[in-house]
């Protein structure tokens, strides 16, 4: 039996990439009876008669998945803020930040909209960038218009499955038109009105970008914190996790703890104040959330 990947799913048809061609599968009634739900990104077994008519009879096993959007074995996710239009954000940053490292997937920064910004805007995004490399993250500064930072962006790219993700007007369709030319996705304006971008993305689709696969999904339309303990939340900060190792309690949550070594850390400035506050919002949130029976 044949082996491919789903590379797009929609309207219950799935599909499938094998030896560079395109097969519609439906999945088996009996995927509904085991609530397996073939996703974007799997691994699957198939037969077809033809490119039209095929069938998934097993879906492999996934290193990763995500509920929101819906896709798995993802091996990065390119987090793409804008400079302006609308603004760096470092909370919504460190929120996708929180959700892709507690999901073991490796992120990248893709700042965009950078031929837009004044020089003093400039100067902010040069220092906030700098403050990510320091915790750890690759960051690259991007330019759709002028195509700054995409041979930067090229080899990230290369044999990965990648989730482009951010708010909406970033530019994530118009990043993806750069990699690939021809490729023509649809992009709107901001709306002026509402401050934010207009929803352009529909479904989860694998685009081969080089010889790699770029998801231009809808988004996260969710960004809480639902799986997430308040243990775990030290581990999606990898500055706070290295400082962590020194604090005198183990199990330190960084609060209100004595002889607390990521405390120390930001008092002394090798972790930034923004960086800390999230924390300690996020934080907050988890221990705020009801629970779950």
């Amino acid at each position: 039996m044949p082996e491919g990947k789903i590379v797009k799913a929609l309207s219950g048809f799935y599909y499938v990439l094998h030896n560079e061609e395109l097969t519609q599968c439906r999945g088996r009634g009996v995927f509904r009876k085991n609530k397996i739900t073939p996703l974007v990104g799997d691994e699957v077994v198939f037969q077809a008669e033809n490119d039209l008519e095929g069938y998934i009879l097993e879906v492999k096993e996934r290193k990763n998945e995500l509920v929101r959007p819906p896709i798995a074995n993802v091996d990065q996710a390119i987090l793409v803020f804008s400079a302006v239009e609308p603004d760096f954000s470092t909370v919504l940053l460190d929120r996708f930040l929180v959700l892709v490292e507690f999901n073991h997937i490796e992120p990248l920064i893709c700042i965009t909209k950078m031929d837009l910004a004044t020089t003093a805007q400039k100067q902010k995004i040069a220092e906030f960038a700098d403050q990510y490399q320091k915790a750890g993250y690759e960051v690259i500064l991007t330019s759709s218009e002028t195509a700054a930072g995409i041979e930067q962006l090229n080899p990230h790219v290369e044999n990965k499955i990648s989730v482009f993700a951010g708010q909406s007007g970033v530019g994530k369709s118009s990043l993806l038109n750069v990699l690939r030319p021809g490729l023509e996705l649809k992009t709107n304006d901001i709306s002026a009105h509402l401050g934010r971008g207009k929803h352009t993305t529909r479904h989860v689709e694998l685009i081969k970008i080089g010889n790699g696969l770029i998801a231009d999904t809808p988004g996260f339309s969710s960004l809480e914190f639902t799986n997430i303990e308040a243990e775990d939340l030290t581990s999606c900060f990898p500055e706070l996790q290295k400082a962590s190792e020194s604090c005198k309690f183990r199990g330190c949550l960084h609060v209100t703890e004595p002889k607390c070594a990521v405390k120390s850390a930001v008092e002394t400035g090798e972790i930034p104040d923004y960086r800390y506050k999230h924390y300690l919002d996020f934080l907050q949130e988890i221990k705020d959330r009801k629970p779950r029976y």
